[in-house]
């Protein structure tokens, strides 16, 4: 349940769905630019995007073979071949274009136009040499070897709509569609902030109670998956000088994201500044992992705090702050659940699964510091809060 702050009057624990809202409200309008389609990956489309040409441009073989007349072919096996004669040739860049008659055929290779008079293909492997001019079937041609024209899309039908994310494949079909250059949201600025004493740089020496910065780099490659332009902050140690330094540098991002220094200790001092100084929308998630999240602000710069623990913030960051940035809905799948996964009485879990076989099993151990988990767990297991899910239920998954 939503309470409020005792002193700031602002919400604590409030529900997944209002704390992604509560985010995408603080964030600025990115506009839009046009892009050419290399530079576009992970932006999200905001135009409608029709074929400017058909694909196939026109009726072409799906292999290497012969073009020839499905009606001629139909006896042909090992036993008794069918005998064609080679009238020409068909490839990319030569086509045969003569009509081709009843006991011809044409030579052909993927992707090149059918001849006129030809309708099915028999591929290379099922021929066998009948001398210059001749070939021997030892199966019949099939029409479904055809790939016909406009099989794909047509000129002028809409392909792609806007609101997409725009991914390899779906830079690739833009370019199939004829478009050299999409209509995007601008990306985002994002600066980027990780705090506590105890964060080495990975491949630094180690000692006894520190732990590698691995959230700046799994934060880093989020952002860039989302299409945002990253700002790299210089990592902030545990006092009130360095954090508020560190903010200050800031300043011209639309976003400032950090991780740490945001749940009940005396150092976790994101929190206290933010409370103390700046504003907060509001402190604490009902969620697990992540719960102790935090959204504020510092002079006009929107802040979203992140959990120090490396599953809670990557958690959090696909959960809510993904949705937010992209504009694009968490996906789930319902998938049956082959084991039981433990249910919370006030928190919405994310519980690590694996998806086999059309169903999800519980990955294990779900401690918040067990990074590893993520990168062997292919999915988050959504159990709403006071919610129970037993082996054979159905159940709400999100893909990793």
């Amino acid at each position: 349940m939503t309470t409020t702050h005792p002193q700031g009057g602002f919400p604590m624990f409030v529900g997944v769905p209002e704390a992604r809202d509560l985010l995408r409200a603080l964030l600025p309008d990115p506009g839009t630019e046009t892009l050419p389609l290399a530079a576009a990956y992970g932006r999200t489309l905001v135009q409608t995007l029709e074929a400017r040409v058909s694909h196939p441009s026109a009726t072409e073989s799906a292999l290497d073979g012969i073009a020839c007349r499905e009606a001629d072919t139909r006896s042909a096996s090992s036993e008794t071949p069918v005998r064609l004669r080679v009238v020409g040739e068909s490839r990319a860049g030569l086509t045969h274009s003569a009509q081709v008659n009843a006991g011809e055929c044409v030579r052909i290779y993927t992707g090149a136009p059918l001849p006129p008079g030809t309708d099915a293909i028999c591929p290379v492997e099922q021929l066998d040499d009948g001398g210059p001019d001749h070939v021997w079937l030892r199966r019949p041609a099939r029409p479904e070897d055809v790939r016909h024209e406009g099989g794909d899309f047509m000129t002028g039908e809409t392909v792609l709509p806007a609101g997409l994310r725009l991914t390899a494949p779906r830079l690739a079909l833009a370019a199939a569609l004829g478009h050299a250059e999409v209509t995007v949201r601008r990306a985002l600025r994002v600066a980027l902030l990780s705090t506590g004493d105890e964060l080495v740089a990975p491949g630094l020496p180690l000692a006894r109670g520190q732990v590698y910065d691995s959230n700046r780099v799994g934060l880093h490659a989020m952002l860039l998956e989302c299409g945002c332009e990253v700002i790299a902050l210089d990592h902030a140690a545990d006092t009130p000088a360095a954090l508020q330094g560190a903010l200050d540098q800031a300043g011209g991002a639309d976003l400032l994201l950090t991780s740490g220094g945001v749940s009940m200790g005396r150092y976790d001092l994101l929190r206290d500044l933010l409370i103390g100084e700046g504003q907060v929308a509001f402190w604490k998630v009902r969620m697990r992992p992540g719960g102790p999240a935090i959204l504020g602000g510092w002079h006009g710069l929107p802040i979203f705090g992140l959990p120090g623990n490396p599953v809670s913030s990557l958690v959090v960051f696909h959960v809510i702050v993904r949705p937010a940035l992209t504009g694009q809905a968490v996906r789930t799948l319902r998938l049956r659940a082959a084991t039981t996964f433990r249910t919370l009485p006030d928190k919405t879990a994310f519980w690590r699964g694996v998806i086999d076989s059309g169903e999800v099993r519980d990955y294990g151990a779900q401690g918040s510091g067990m990074l590893r988990s993520l990168s062997e767990a292919n999915a988050l297991v959504v159990v709403p809060e006071g919610q129970t899910v037993k082996a054979g239920d159905d159940v709400d998954v999100i893909l990793l």
